[in-house]
């Protein structure tokens, strides 16, 4: 009898196992098939789709909508009118591109001009726009533009032998970002008083250089000195922070050019950990430290806008004659500064700012930084007078300490124009041009030439990095430019002392040495001061 119980028993829960099975696997069927619908219908989504269904406090905090946009309709218009605009556009950026090739052309060349410059039958393709949002009185778009030309470019460059070469430049490939800023919004058609652009990233530029009807390598050195020479017309011409800004309305938008706001002193203390590069002894570091990437060439980097640009340091190992063999680099924030205080940080070296493949130690080095003092600080050293004391150590010191004043700061030159210089070509003309000196501190820049004038124009602005502007003198000197040497026509020498007091002033100043001419300055007076205990 038991044997029958058990049998039976054994024989309906084997059966309502197989049936429980049975369901399980239609139930799991059913929800893979609900599931690959949902799937599929979720694949045919677009963005808007999903916003459409759900707001947007419903998504977690990593799903970003993208800001870019596809630019596909406005690739296929630019190719339609594109042999329109390479006609417009090359002689356009012939002239404005030719002063700047002057203002850096190398020693080596007496001249280097533009004899043909098309931008040739391909346009560039623009591969994403996006929207930054900057306050209520501005538009900023950046447009992300790839461009593989077929460009007609010829340089008619000059020795100062006297040799005359056609080199062309060719095989140009670009890829970078571009910034529009619509600034400032107004109620009069286009609702924009000026457009200011600027190159934000270069992520690409090849080029490459071939001597019409012989071999460039002939010249030692040319190649080479003429790509700086547009490499670094390109770096500190329009890339940014720099802008250049074209009125669409009448009035005054130099408000719109930036300007240097402060000073950043940087005091690197010590590395440890380094990356032993040499096989024999022990790696011989140094460093080197900029703001925008032109250390060759500058002694002082321009900080124009703390908001957007770093301090890079790339640590180096000296090899002797060699070249020096990288160890890594590290880069620091200027928008994680505070004026007036010190950060001291330890820094990881890395291989590449960029793109940071791996994890590899590479060391440190350490170095305390300091955006410098605010502007009310040199107005409160000019109501104490020279002795350095404050106020309230007047009040709360019994014994005072007399202190030496340092006025340091930021010397803004703009070089207006000039007045009935002196003729010094037979053709009673003049190529003039202005150099600028520190002379303390020996920092020099120059002025573009102005051809065949004797009332030039140049509106240009240099900023100089004063360490001491009470005992610092401002030279600026007008020369004429020859293909064989240059004239000197006259000189304006200033010191500093009316800028630091007055904070801002134009003159029109007459020129030592010169039988007549006159010369238009605006200078500008940012202060930085320090103390020092005597």
């Amino acid at each position: 009898m038991g044997f029958f119980v058990g049998l039976l028993f054994g024989l309906f829960a084997g059966l309502a196992i197989v049936v429980l099975f049975v369901r399980s696997e239609n139930s799991r069927s059913n929800l893979r098939t609900k599931l690959a619908t949902t799937v599929a219908a979720f694949a045919r989504m677009t963005v808007e789709d999903s916003r459409k269904i759900l707001p947007a406090e419903f998504y977690p905090s990593w799903v970003v909508f993208s800001q870019r946009q596809k630019l596909t309709w406005l690739n296929q218009h630019l190719t339609k009118i594109w042999p329109y605009v390479d006609e417009a556009a090359s002689d356009l950026i012939k002239a404005s591109v030719e002063p700047v090739l002057e203002q850096y052309r190398p020693v080596i060349l007496s001249s280097l001009k533009f004899s043909k410059f098309t931008l040739g039958a391909v346009a560039p393709q623009f591969t994403g726009v996006s929207i930054l949002e900057d306050g209520a009185d501005s538009v900023i778009m950046e447009l992300e533009m790839q461009w593989d030309a077929n460009s007609n470019i010829v340089l008619a460059i000059k020795t100062y032998l006297g040799v005359s070469l056609p080199v062309q430049v060719k095989d140009i490939g670009f890829t970078g970002v571009f910034r529009l800023i619509f600034k400032p919004l107004v109620n009069e058609f286009p609702c924009f008083g000026a457009v200011c652009y600027s190159l934000r990233k270069k992520k690409k530029l090849d080029f490459t250089l071939k001597v019409i009807g012989g071999d460039i390598s002939t010249i030692p050195g040319l190649a080479d000195a003429i790509e700086s020479t547009i490499r670094d017309a390109i770096e500190d011409s329009i890339m940014w922070p720099v802008r250049k800004i074209i009125p669409i309305l009448p009035g005054d938008y130099s408000d719109l050019e930036l300007k240097p706001v402060g000073m950043l002193e940087v005091k690197l203390i010590q590395a440890r950990d380094l990356t032993n590069k040499d096989i024999i002894g022990k790696s011989d570091p140094y460093a080197v430290l900029f703001v925008r990437p032109l250390p060759d060439r500058t002694k002082k980097s321009k900080i124009i806008d703390a908001t957007t640009q770093h301090l890079v340091v790339r640590i180096y190992d000296d090899e002797g004659v060699q070249a020096s063999e990288f160890i890594g680099c590290a880069q620091v924030l200027l928008s994680e500064l505070e004026p007036g205080k010190v950060k001291d940080v330890w820094l990881n070296l890395v291989k590449d700012l960029e793109i940071q493949r791996d994890s590899k130690y590479r060391g440190q080095f350490y170095k305390p930084l300091s955006s410098d003092f605010s502007m009310t600080s040199l107005e409160r050293v000019l109501k104490n007078g020279a002795n350095g004391t404050d106020d309230i150590e007047n009040e709360k010191a019994v014994t005072h300490k007399k202190r030496e004043i340092i006025i340091r700061g930021v010397l803004s030159v703009t070089v207006i124009s000039a007045e009935d210089l002196p003729i010094v070509d037979l053709m009673g003309k003049a190529d003039p041009y202005v150099v600028l000196t520190m002379k303390k501190s020996e920092l020099k820049n120059k002025t573009r030439v102005v051809n065949d004038s004797l009332n030039p124009v140049w509106n240009q602005t240099f900023d100089f990095v004063v360490e001491d502007g009470l005992h610092d003198m401002l030279i600026l000197e007008v020369w004429d430019h020859d293909t064989f040497g240059k004239d000197y026509m006259g000189r304006c020498i200033l010191t500093l002392t009316r800028v630091i007091l007055e904070g801002e002033y134009k003159d029109c100043m007459p020129l030592e040495g010169a039988k007549s001419g006159k010369l238009n300055i605006n200078l500008k007076w940012m202060p930085q001061p320090i103390f020092r205990d005597s």
